[in-house]
């Protein structure tokens, strides 16, 4: 339930807002499924969301060839499966989709175009300041009053742009992979591909689905691992290997796998790290590249791996080994980042680069009715995961509080009678 705290001022009254229940910023994966969860509490809640629709980054920030890159039972949100008749790796139209018939199934209904611009912690009061900005084209500045606020805006809110040396000097078109929708517009050309993650195997693989001739950038070492083992989902053998293994030994045994079924990819420029592909994503974040199709671009030359980048000039790129090549234009797929730190103020539960200090499991409860979803490293698994735990702990403290509050009132209308 959302009240406006009434004033004579037309203006005051709209812009102060007292929600009884919790503040979710962000409406992905996270703050949809935390937002299920406490409607299935009757716990009332306000959703914010910068964007203009769910799931902005899937909707507005993604390659068209997307395909989830885990089997969808592991991507899935509490109590809501995906249909029988979606593929093993839906698309990210079907992801999209999914996620909207998510939010009609629980009736959730964020506030679009709400950018927090801060949020803090009154001590004196013992409640949450949540200010906001519309981008609707209204100059309107919004405060919400909470007890409880639910950072859901996840790991990959903003993108990561490296400088450069005379990146301003190329002339040619420079873009991150957040823009990038398609190669229908680099046929023919030379394409500077920056990154070679999940995003920027997959961008020079479509790349060269429309004839251009991509270079992919490989500044340090990255694991590469066939997407299936044996027509089992590497991640789904990895999770059951969990279950009897220890993580190095899991590592060991999909470091193994991967040799068999792909070769030595040293050859082709590609260096594993030192530590195994699962104890990375779980210490770094990094995740390991599931193969669908790059590495035969690869082997057959059609995409060039490249060392880092030295710096730019007109037209070309100097390699750190000395060599020049000739570009058309460079797409960064140089991934995203938290931004968690520009507007959540005074706190010491995230750390500097916007993730909880906490690793998972245990990093979804701070202190004054703080918590977070979607920073767990561990995909949509892990953000349900998490969400579930917040919906539960809000959901309690909440009944606890309205129980209080009832008996208090009551008390109070039983004195009353006496007196009178």
């Amino acid at each position: 339930m959302v009240h406006q705290i009434p004033d004579h001022e037309d203006f005051f009254s709209r812009r102060c807002i007292w929600v009884n229940g919790p503040v979710i910023v962000g409406a992905g994966p996270s703050g949809l499924a935390v937002a299920a969860g406490l409607k299935r509490q009757s716990v009332p809640f306000i959703i914010l969301e910068r964007a203009n629709c769910i799931a902005s980054l899937w909707q507005q920030r993604t390659y068209n060839r997307l395909k989830l890159h885990l089997p969808k039972q592991f991507c899935q949100l509490p109590d809501f499966p995906f249909p029988e008749n979606f593929p093993e790796y839906p698309t990210k139209y079907q992801f999209i989709e999914y996620l909207e018939s998510y939010a009609n199934h629980f009736d959730i209904k964020p506030r679009f175009n709400e950018t927090v611009e801060s949020a803090k912690y009154d001590e004196t009061f013992g409640l949450w300041r949540v200010k906001t900005t519309s981008s609707s084209g209204a100059d309107v500045v919004v405060e919400y009053l909470c007890r409880w606020l639910v950072v859901a805006t996840g790991e990959n809110a903003e993108k990561v742009v490296p400088e450069f040396e005379g990146l301003e000097e190329f002339g040619g078109h420079v873009m991150h992979a957040c823009d990038y929708r398609s190669g229908e517009g680099h046929r023919g050309k030379r394409v500077l591909v920056v990154g070679c993650g999940n995003s920027g195997m997959e961008v020079s693989l479509d790349l060269c689905n429309y004839n251009a001739s991509p270079s992919m950038v490989v500044r340090s070492s990255v694991h590469v691992l066939p997407r299936e083992i044996l027509g089992k989902s590497t991640f789904e053998l990895a999770v059951v290997l969990m279950k009897w293994f220890p993580l190095w030994a899991v590592d060991k045994i999909l470091l193994l796998l991967g040799r068999v079924i792909l070769g030595n990819l040293e050859k082709y420029g590609l260096k594993r790290p030192s530590v195994g592909p699962l104890q990375l994503k779980n210490t770094a974040g990094m995740t390991p590249v599931l193969d669908i199709g790059a590495l035969k671009k690869i082997r057959s030359g059609e995409i060039k791996v490249v060392p880092g980048i030295k710096r730019f000039s007109r037209g070309r790129v100097e390699l750190v080994d000395g060599k020049n090549l000739e570009i058309d234009s460079v797409i960064l797929a140089t991934g995203y980042r938290s931004n968690v730190p520009s507007w959540l103020k005074d706190n010491d539960f995230f750390s500097g680069d916007g993730i909880p200090k906490n690793p998972f499991p245990n990093g979804w409860k701070g202190k004054a009715g703080l918590y977070a979803v979607g920073f767990t490293r561990r995909g949509l698994s892990g953000a349900s995961l998490d969400a579930i735990s917040v919906a539960h702990d809000i959901g309690k403290s909440w009944k606890e509080e309205t129980k209080q509050k009832r008996k208090s009132i009551a008390s109070r209308h039983r004195r009353c009678i006496s007196h009178f």
